[in-house]
């Protein structure tokens, strides 16, 4: 599958659904609360992107039944909101959203601590998770490569003692979900995909606080450490540009 460049006019209608995209998040994270369910967080997230005019992108994809993916503590990926999982203290949670509007994606996540009184190496997880997502952004520049990119989030995320989750990788974007290329969170600098200007990268960094391996439970989406530490997840679209890395849901 060919890589899609975009136009400076699709780079402004990413950045709309980017921004409906960034507005439910911020939205479901002020719920994110002990009592509360990842259904309930589901529920909220459905009505914002109603009320915001878009459509969700992860419902009915593959056969996934929900907008949000609410993947907590050992959860990696694409866990599936339900009433039965109820947020307590100490717990984390990613948050991963995607809204289609006017025929283009965005798709943005974040993790949260379900209130402050986390232990400081999970604390110090989302931090390192999320900082190495800032420097794979300041990685995409034109001429550089995806394997650069990876190599930004590998190289800060195991100086800090975490592992990086190889089985799932970030994607190109634009008026499909997922495009050409894959985005690895690992990688050796210089190899790989070249990046051109009008990419859209969707980053995502997803670290371990043990080991990198995972398995995917029985409701064939729910993907979890193999060893049952902690995991976060955070993601921005960018879109290289002329000027330098553009964070489309900012």
């Amino acid at each position: 599958m060919a890589i899609i460049c975009k136009s400076a006019a699709e780079i402004e209608k990413m950045k709309q659904s980017g921004h409906i995209v960034r507005q439910v998040l911020d939205h479901v994270r002020a719920l994110v609360k002990p009592g509360a369910s990842t259904m309930d967080l589901e529920r909220a997230a459905e009505g914002k992107i109603n009320d915001l005019g878009a459509k969700p992108a992860f419902k009915g994809y593959y056969d996934y039944p929900c907008v949000l993916c609410t993947s907590m503590n050992e959860e990696i990926v694409h866990g599936i909101p339900s009433e039965k999982r109820i947020l307590k203290a100490g717990d984390i949670v990613s948050i991963d959203c995607g809204v289609v509007l006017d025929g283009y994606y965005g798709d943005a996540a974040i993790t949260v601590a379900v209130d402050g009184d986390i232990k400081p190496e999970v604390k110090k997880l989302l931090e390192v998770t999320e900082a190495s997502l800032e420097r794979a952004i300041a990685a995409a520049q034109i001429g550089n490569s995806v394997g650069d990119v990876g190599a930004a989030v590998q190289e800060f995320v195991e100086a800090n003692g975490f592992s990086v989750v190889r089985e799932f990788v970030g994607h190109g974007i634009g008026t499909r979900l997922h495009e050409e290329p894959q985005v690895p969170n690992y990688g050796n600098r210089g190899q790989g995909t070249r990046l051109r200007e009008g990419m859209v990268l969707a980053i995502e960094p997803m670290v371990n606080s043990g080991g990198p391996d995972t398995r995917v439970l029985d409701d064939k989406w729910t993907a979890v450490t193999a060893d049952g530490s902690y995991s976060a997840h955070f993601e921005h679209c960018v879109a290289v540009t002329k000027d330098g890395p553009v964070i489309l849901t900012q």
